[in-house]
């Protein structure tokens, strides 16, 4: 779950990160009276979507009036935002963050992340911060400085000092990163996040240092003990089809590709997928049915996978185990005879009543392909998606 960066310096502060003043505003009139209530010479205007790289795509503007703050507000509210995270599509701009202008004498970076090679939250700190990170990261990884965290004790002072000294800070500075860091991870580790990233992290003219960027991401499995987090959620800013998914307790994750994919289980989902990439296809999706599809689970999962227009095969790949092959037969039937199925569909199953589902299938009627192995199901489904593009 990702929330806004208004929302995410809510979280800093909390914590005791110290960021610029503002307010989040979804009119002109309410960024032009924020602007007022902060005072000031100088103003940012930022618009609030899901995304990074917001500041390259035209959504961070500087403003040097209440009139200006109130035209960039104008502007931006309802523009659709594209972004290198957004793709094509982009976003549509519905909220606005207005912040007190800051005077930056530089600009750095900090993230913290789960590594999930060594099963520790990673630190990771540059003197290259801004816009163009990715650049730095691709280009000079040496300039990206890392500390694994013992949970057992925290992040450790000493390791802090190392990390700002690391990216050019001296003095006073350094004792102000040090708290930072430190009250990130708190925050990090208090609100079950799975990405905490500053960027920039800035020192003022006035040699303070200052969380000028928030961005978080929250471990979806841990939201049932965070109910101030879910209250963060802002639906406009998802998927529909994720959205409609999880209400049907299905993973369901949009992909670019053409071939639609029905699983249970996430592993063997992902699978399948590389299967598909294997013999020259490309998945539409990533959908994990879970260990007790019903029909109706089924059902849903179909519709779907049928919303997205450049869908030209659906395969169906069922290990049964808990769930038995002969239940997700009847509901593979039940499902492509609602939607009124008219793209080719792939069955291969495996597991637990695997004879009987088969059989069901066979006698359904419909035009079903039945696969023995991955490899058999991938490469059909290939072949009937190219089919259908020909």
């Amino acid at each position: 779950m990702n929330i806004h960066e208004y929302q995410g310096k809510d979280v800093l502060r909390k914590y005791g990160v110290t960021t610029p003043r503002g307010f989040a505003c979804a009119s002109a009139d309410e960024a032009a009276d924020a602007a007022t209530r902060l005072g000031g010479r100088a103003w940012v205007v930022k618009a609030q979507i899901h995304a990074g790289g917001r500041g390259k795509g035209g959504g961070v503007k500087l403003a040097w009036s209440v009139d200006e703050v109130r035209r960039h507000a104008s502007q931006l509210l309802g523009m659709t935002l594209t972004t290198h995270q957004t793709g094509p599509e982009g976003r549509v701009v519905k909220r606005l963050l207005v912040e007190e202008g800051i005077e930056i004498d530089k600009e750095m970076y900090l993230a913290l992340v789960v590594d999930r090679e060594s099963g520790r939250v990673a630190l990771m700190a540059s003197s290259e911060g801004g816009m163009d990170i990715e650049e730095v990261a691709a280009r000079t990884p040496g300039k990206i400085h890392k500390v694994l965290i013992d949970p057992a004790t925290g992040l450790k002072g000493s390791e802090a000092d190392i990390v700002a000294r690391s990216i050019g800070l001296s003095g006073k500075s350094v004792m102000q990163a040090r708290t930072l860091m430190q009250n990130l991870y708190q925050a990090f580790d208090a609100s079950d996040a799975s990405l905490a990233e500053i960027n920039p992290l800035v020192v003022t003219r006035d040699g303070r240092v200052i969380a000028l960027d928030a961005k978080f991401n929250f471990d979806s499995n841990a939201l049932y003990r965070q109910p101030e987090i879910v209250a963060m959620r802002d639906f406009d800013e998802e998927d529909p089809a994720e959205l409609e998914a999880s209400r049907f307790d299905l993973s369901y994750i949009a992909l670019d590709g053409d071939i639609g994919c029905l699983v249970n289980g996430a592993g063997l989902a992902m699978a399948t997928m590389d299967v598909i990439k294997l013999y020259g296809g490309s998945p539409a999706n990533f959908l994990d049915v879970g260990g007790g599809a019903t029909a109706e689970k089924v059902t849903q999962a179909f519709k779907l996978m049928l919303r997205n227009p450049n869908l030209r095969a659906i395969l169906v790949n069922i290990f049964g185990g808990i769930m038995k092959c002969d239940v997700i037969a009847r509901g593979v039937i039940a499902a492509a005879r609602e939607v009124e199925l008219s793209v080719p569909l792939v069955v291969r199953m495996k597991g637990t009543n695997e004879s009987l589902g088969r059989t069901i299938l066979a006698q359904s009627g419909l035009p079903i392909l039945t696969a023995d192995d991955m490899a058999d199901a991938a490469q059909q489904a290939v072949a009937a998606a190219r089919r259908r593009n020909h």
